[in-house]
């Protein structure tokens, strides 16, 4: 949840997501459909990206501690 909510808040205060939500000169270039595409967007990638790191991680930690004795024994 940290992730998606980060995600967002970095969007939302790039200078191109602050130009489309109108805090350009006199409010020219207001674009909401910018924020109806990016912001579901950005919120999956922010919660997907990390878990996805971690259980990358995990699965690396984890083949790496993993005996290997169990290799043809006659």
């Amino acid at each position: 949840m940290a992730g998606a909510v980060g995600a967002v808040v970095v969007w939302g205060r790039t200078s191109r997501t602050q130009r489309h939500l109108g805090n350009g000169f006199e409010h020219n270039g207001q674009d909401f459909g910018a924020v109806l595409t990016e912001l579901p967007l950005v919120f999956l990638a922010g919660a997907v990206v990390p878990a996805v790191l971690w259980g990358l991680g995990a699965w690396l930690l984890g083949r790496r501690r993993r005996p290997r004795s169990s290799q043809f024994h006659a």
